[in-house]
């Protein structure tokens, strides 16, 4: 399946669900993460998103929705998919959309995110998410191409503070600006009235992870809620 741009529709006002698990926990494995993603998808998820390429590859055999993929190298700086080397093995390991960090930041390799845009698409057929963390990220993005644009950097960039929820506010900023792109939302969305919440700020679609997906953080929500 290849995923255009037009067939990006199909995901309006739909839940992306992110299935990831950090180095060292029990669930870091990608063929756990295929199933989980499986997973998500019989309980309603319209696209998944996944870290690593064994993962994508897995994922892509376990399930039939879109998989948004990319490559985490590194904790600092850009590390999400930081270079074309990164986002083309992404793409070629099956990814339907490539998410890469989308600030305006410098990148490891020295290519502008046009650059990686554009080489990414002289290579696959992959589209292109920017996490970004302002609306002049975004922006910036899609002046340099992406399909995309998503709050995922929202709180981490220096440039806005960290709301403890999903950031409404970037969220409506975004949307008003009518950029021409599907606006993802993501970061911090715990709870189906705070997904709700941002899809009326103007989200085109929700992304939520850790809320689902991260079985080690949700139990110390209830575990530390019981202590209080």
């Amino acid at each position: 399946m290849i995923l255009t741009p037009q067939g990006l529709a199909a995901l309006r006002s739909q839940l992306v669900v992110s299935c990831q698990a950090y180095p060292g926990e029990p669930m870091r494995d990608p063929r756990t993460t295929g199933q989980v993603a499986a997973s998500a998808v019989a309980g309603g998820a319209a696209a998944v998103r996944v870290q690593g390429l064994a993962d994508v590859q897995f994922t892509r055999a376990a399930v039939e929705v879109p998989v948004i993929g990319l490559w985490k190298d590194g904790h600092d700086g850009v590390f999400i998919t930081p270079t074309l080397r990164h986002a083309l093995a992404v793409a070629n390991a099956g990814a339907h959309v490539v998410a890469l960090d989308g600030t305006r930041r410098e990148r490891p390799d020295g290519l502008s995110l046009a650059q990686t845009i554009a080489g990414i698409r002289g290579e696959s057929h992959a589209l292109v998410m920017a996490d970004c963390g302002s609306l002049d990220d975004a922006a910036a993005a899609v002046d340099a191409g992406a399909d995309l644009v998503g709050t995922t950097l929202a709180g981490y960039t220096g440039e806005r503070p960290k709301t403890a929820g999903p950031d409404l506010a970037l969220l409506e900023q975004i949307a008003s600006a009518e950029l021409g792109r599907p606006l993802i939302a993501e970061g911090r969305i715990h709870t189906p009235a705070q997904a709700r919440q941002a899809l009326e700020a103007g989200a085109f679609a929700v992304v939520v992870g850790t809320a689902i997906t991260h079985p080690a953080t949700i139990t110390g929500w209830f575990s530390d809620a019981l202590r209080s």
